[in-house]
């Protein structure tokens, strides 16, 4: 009996390794037979018209509106600003003298913002002028996403923490969190103007007047108190939505092991709430880098305020009548948020997919 049962499950084996070679020599087959990567029709054409193959068309019935929505409302008028970014606004030749309607204008305008050439040459315009006011917008636009996101991710990671206990009146507590961010922003700003007047709640506080609005400093710390105060709800909100997730018998693991608060904050908080909190980031700072009613409301919308972003120096280009330097302009915002996203979810881990594959992969291990 010994003998025939082993009898049998070599049979079995050997026709389990019999069929996985026969599997394997349909997918060659079905490939074209020839060695992966290879120039033959089993190399990679093979497996692409495999997988065309196997491509489920219904699925282009559910994708294919939203593509076409999107590149409606999003790819024409990224395409569009792109096109008039080349092309010269109507006004005056400053060579001849004369009114000119327009045409190919080639690099131009970009030459215009980036080097400052304003028609003679590389840091020809003047101050005063939008072009001489770019790189001093770019520097404070820059200077206020990184100040306003460290704060606010500081007071929503703090904030978040709170909220995610269990207390009387929690609830109460998140739906009074959420009422700075509820307000629309030039509310907001408004509201800051009434706050920081001359002879507003602020300068009383203080005891001493400053110039909250005017003054180059005063004005940029203004528009910073406002943007954290609006928008760290914000980030405590997907923060708190990370938190959620992490389950409690790691905490009451940690504690039994003699983990002090501090380091269950960093060893299990902090890693495992890290998606949701790069992902606030990465909302927050291109929110950030495209700021512009809160600054233009609260202390003005001109080209040479102390608080002039990059999206207030495009609106003041168009209220110029410059459409088409504006467009180039608009086109470098993009291209410089853009940068900044694609760093933040390549080399800064604001991919959250990716980030959590990663945690399932070092639990497993």
């Amino acid at each position: 009996m010994a003998g025939s049962a082993e009898a049998d499950d070599a049979r079995a084996a050997a026709g389990v390794i019999d069929s996985g070679r026969g599997a394997r020599a349909d997918i060659d087959r079905s490939s074209g037979g020839d060695a992966p990567g290879g120039g033959g029709p089993g190399g990679v054409f093979g497996r692409l018209r495999a997988r065309v193959a196997r491509f489920d068309r219904r699925l282009i019935w559910f994708v294919g509106p939203t593509v076409l929505v999107l590149a409606a409302i999003i790819g024409y008028p990224v395409v569009r600003a792109a096109y008039m970014s080349f092309q010269q606004d109507k006004g005056l030749d400053p060579d001849t003298g004369m009114f000119v309607q327009g045409g190919f204008a080639g690099l131009s305008n970009y030459k215009m913002w980036l080097l400052g050439d304003c028609g003679s040459g590389a840091w020809s315009c003047v101050p005063g002028t939008l072009g001489h006011d770019f790189w001093p917008a770019v520097g404070i636009t820059f200077f206020f996403a990184v100040i306003t996101v460290s704060v606010e991710t500081v007071l929503g990671i703090w904030m978040a923490t709170v909220m995610g206990r269990s207390f009387l009146g929690r609830s109460l507590l998140r739906a009074a969190v959420l009422i700075p961010w509820a307000i629309p922003t030039a509310v907001t700003a408004k509201l800051w103007a009434f706050i920081f007047a001359p002879d507003g709640i602020a300068n009383k506080i203080i005891g001493h007047p400053i110039a909250w609005t005017t003054d180059p400093w005063a004005s940029r710390f203004a528009v910073i108190i406002a943007d954290v105060w609006k928008t760290t709800p914000f980030m405590a909100l997907l923060i708190l939505a990370g938190l959620q997730m992490i389950p409690n018998e790691l905490y009451e693991a940690a504690r039994v092991d003699g983990a002090s608060a501090w380091q269950r904050f960093t060893r299990i908080t902090l890693p495992l709430v890290k998606p949701a909190l790069m992902v606030a980031v990465l909302f927050r700072t291109m929110d950030a880098l495209r700021m512009y009613d809160l600054p233009a409301i609260l202390t003005g919308d001109s080209g040479a305020s102390p608080t002039t972003t990059m999206s207030i120096l495009v609106t003041a280009d168009m209220r110029q009548g410059n459409f088409n330097s504006a467009s180039a302009l608009s086109t470098l915002v993009f291209i410089i948020i853009f940068i900044v996203a694609f760093i933040l979810v390549k080399f800064l881990g604001a991919n959250a997919v990716r980030t959590q594959d990663e945690q399932r992969k070092g639990g497993a291990l």
